[in-house]
C-alpha cells in the first residue's frame, strides 16, 4: 500500500469515528509510518485516535504528537481533577482507600500503586482518560507478583495460541522475574496491542519489553 492511500484511509476512519473529531488533527505518512499532530478537546480522544491507527493495515509505527486543549475559559484545577480521578478509583475499583496516589500538575496526572490484575489497571487508566481537564497520564501502576516464572511463561503462550488474530509460532516468549520479554514477527500493528493485552492479562507481569517487528 502506498503513503498516500494508507493516509486517506486514516483520514477516512478518523471521520467514521464518532468518538474522534478529526477537524484539527493532522496525518502524514513516510514509509509506513504515521505522524499524528495537531490538536484534540479531551485525552479521551488523543487515545481513541492513537488506537484507531493502530488498527489501520499498512501501519508500520506510530509518532504521536497531539496536544490536548480543553475547551472553555472554566476549566478544571488540579485539585478538581485530583479529587475527581480519587473519586472514580474508588468506584470502579474494591482497592482500599489510599492505595493508588494520585499527583496532578497543570493537567498532568500521575497514577502509582500497586493493583492485583491487569484489568483492575486497566479500569483506572480508562476512567481517568474520560475526566474532564486532563491532558495527559503516567502510568506508574505495577501489578503484585503471583505466579512463577515458568507458569507465567506457560499461561502466556496458551494464551497467545488461543488468540485468532495472532501467529502464535511467530512469537517468542522469554521471562525473567516478572519482566515479559516478546520477540518475533506480526502482520499489523494492531496485533500488538493484541499480544500484549494476553500478556498483561496473566497474573505476575509487571513489564513487557516489546521487541516484535510488524513484517
Amino acid at each position: 500500500m502506498s503513503d498516500l492511500s494508507l493516509r486517506k484511509n486514516i483520514l477516512d476512519e478518523l471521520e467514521f469515528r464518532p468518538d474522534i473529531n478529526p477537524a484539527h488533527i493532522g496525518v502524514t505518512v513516510e514509509n509506513g509510518i504515521v505522524t499524528l499532530s495537531g490538536h484534540v478537546t479531551t485525552y479521551a480522544q488523543k487515545i481513541a485516535t492513537e488506537r484507531a491507527v493502530k488498527t489501520m493495515k499498512g501501519v508500520r509505527g506510530i509518532a504521536e504528537e497531539i496536544e490536548v486543549r480543553p475547551e472553555g475559559t472554566m476549566r478544571p484545577t488540579d485539585d478538581m481533577i485530583a479529587a475527581r480521578a480519587a473519586h472514580i478509583i474508588s468506584w470502579t475499583t474494591n482497592l482500599p482507600e489510599g492505595a493508588i496516589k494520585i499527583k496532578v500538575q497543570a493537567g498532568w496526572v500521575d497514577l502509582e500503586g500497586k493493583v492485583d490484575w491487569q484489568f483492575e489497571r486497566d479500569s483506572i487508566l480508562r476512567a481517568v482518560h474520560k475526566i474532564e481537564g486532563v491532558v495527559g497520564v503516567t502510568n506508574m501502576l505495577t501489578l503484585r507478583p503471583r505466579l512463577s516464572v515458568t507458569d507465567i511463561k506457560h499461561r502466556i503462550e496458551q494464551a497467545l495460541e488461543r488468540r485468532a488474530e495472532v501467529d502464535a509460532q511467530q512469537i517468542r516468549v522469554q521471562v525473567t522475574g516478572d519482566v515479559v520479554t516478546l520477540e518475533g514477527q506480526v502482520h499489523m500493528l494492531h496485533e500488538r496491542d493484541v499480544v500484549e493485552r494476553a500478556v498483561w492479562a496473566v497474573p505476575g507481569v509487571r513489564k513487557i519489553e516489546d521487541h516484535l517487528k510488524v513484517a
